[in-house]
């Protein structure tokens, strides 16, 4: 597994501007108070039931943090995990994306916090590579294959982002030591001669997002299964394929709901226009090279991130994406001819100004999702965390909890999000959780 970026020299680390931060309200009290009632009547070992929590969703960020109640509820407890998702696992968005994975923006700097949920990102794929019985291989069918280790490649398009590439590059050799090499060195040298050279990320990652996500839930339940061996302790971890009509059938039940919904969770009658989440619709087109084609693309050559994104998985597939339709309400992973069509009009011109052998490739596919996008902060676009008993006004001892936002990040994101938002729930304390992601709540 990759080590998280690290040994950053303080010139290169982003300016962080904090928001304010709320005070303790009286509901986050009230919570705290049914906690420990709870805890009392049994929750922290003993007679008497479990504490219970509800997550829904099972996409990035309600995996994590279920992964995570689990992992961090106090030794001894008796906790059990219910999810939610009439869609089952990685059923929305989170199941349909691209699945690059890196911690730089599209300037190749390093995002705010990125080391962290770098490394918290790579702490979940070892567990759910554990889980899935051995690590990825381009050996391995494109369905089977967790991960491929093949690096990033981020050519330039035009002088301007040349220009901003170059600008960069001091500060990869210094801290990663990254290499900008000539792409014809590469097993597949189709590329222009003038966009060499291109920044390299080679621990940058591409992910299989549903086999990742059904191995993290397996970790899940692995963990619940471990920790039931022991007398003094009990945990369980379970998925309903339910839909959730609105928070109050589930407050008398649970000690905690957290929503992970992505851009769904504004369909919630609670949470009805209090979010401040814009929707946008992604389609990705997946591409094969014909079985009577003798060239591939290389086994080890990178990814490519550009104006369109190519995700290689194996040697003859790749996914292109993707399109961005802002405020759109089709939430269908199914793509009309149509809309597939207008994809493909759409990415196809900006692949193949990077790697023209794109030609060669046959259209199979499409799929798509919607992303629930923040807004853009001092700090970049960050999830929205945080306690929601005051957003949606409480009116029984659950405490609601939101992880949302997560953006085109959400695979990067999931693991400190969902590890921040596991630990203020079991706390009862929402301070656990950096301003940065809470301010969203700020009047």
């Amino acid at each position: 597994m990759p080590p998280p970026p690290s040994s950053l020299p303080p010139r290169v680390l982003p300016n962080l501007v904090s928001c304010s931060r709320r005070a303790v309200t009286s509901a986050a009290t009230a919570a705290a108070a049914a906690y420990s009632t709870a805890a009392a009547a049994g929750g922290g070992g003993g007679g008497g039931r479990p504490l219970r929590y509800a997550v829904l969703g099972a996409g990035f960020a309600g995996l994590s943090v279920a992964w995570h109640l689990l992992k961090y509820s106090p030794k001894g407890s008796r906790v059990r995990v219910d999810i939610y998702d009439e869609s089952g696992i990685g059923g929305g968005a989170s199941g349909v994306s691209g699945g690059l994975l890196h911690p730089y923006s599209p300037k190749v700097k390093l995002l705010w916090k990125g080391a962290e949920f770098w490394k918290e990102c790579m702490d979940l794929l070892r567990c759910a590579e554990q889980a899935n019985g051995a690590a990825g291989a381009d050996g391995a069918s494109q369905d089977e294959t967790l991960i491929w280790r093949r690096g990033i490649i981020r050519p330039p398009t035009s002088e301007k982002t040349a220009d901003i590439l170059l600008e960069v590059l001091p500060f990869l050799f210094l801290v990663y030591d990254l290499d900008c090499f000539d792409l014809s060195k590469l097993e597949c040298s189709e590329f222009p001669p003038e966009l060499q050279p291109s920044i390299y990320m080679p621990l940058a990652l591409n992910i299989n997002p549903k086999k990742y996500l059904q191995a993290l839930f397996f970790a899940c339940q692995n963990m619940s299964d471990e920790a039931s061996l022991s007398s003094s302790e009990q945990k369980e971890c379970k998925l309903y394929n339910e839909h959730v009509d609105d928070l109050q059938q589930l407050a008398g039940d649970y000690d905690s709901v957290i929503i992970c919904l992505g851009a769904r969770a504004s369909s919630l009658p609670e949470l009805t226009n209090k979010l401040p989440l814009r929707t946008c619709r992604g389609v990705i087109a997946e591409f094969q090279l014909p079985s009577d084609t003798i060239e591939t693309y290389g086994s080890q050559s990178p990814s490519i991130l550009s104006d369109a994104w190519l995700a290689f998985q194996g040697p003859r597939t790749v996914s292109i994406g993707s399109t961005w339709q802002w405020k759109s309400e089709n939430y269908s992973s199914s793509v009309s001819d149509d809309e597939a069509l207008n994809a493909m009009e759409e990415l196809l011109p900006k692949a193949s100004a990077v790697y023209p052998g794109i030609t060669k490739w046959k259209f199979v596919q499409a799929r798509a999702g919607i992303r629930a996008m923040p807004p853009l902060t001092a700090n970049g676009s960050l999830p929205l965390l945080g306690c929601l008993n005051d957003v949606i006004g409480k009116r029984s001892n659950c405490s609601f909890w939101l992880v949302g936002g997560l953006g085109a990040r959400g695979l990067l994101f999931h693991g400190l999000a969902g590890k921040l938002t596991a630990k203020a729930v079991i706390s009862c304390d929402e301070n656990l959780i950096p301003p940065e992601f809470t301010c969203w709540k700020e009047p």
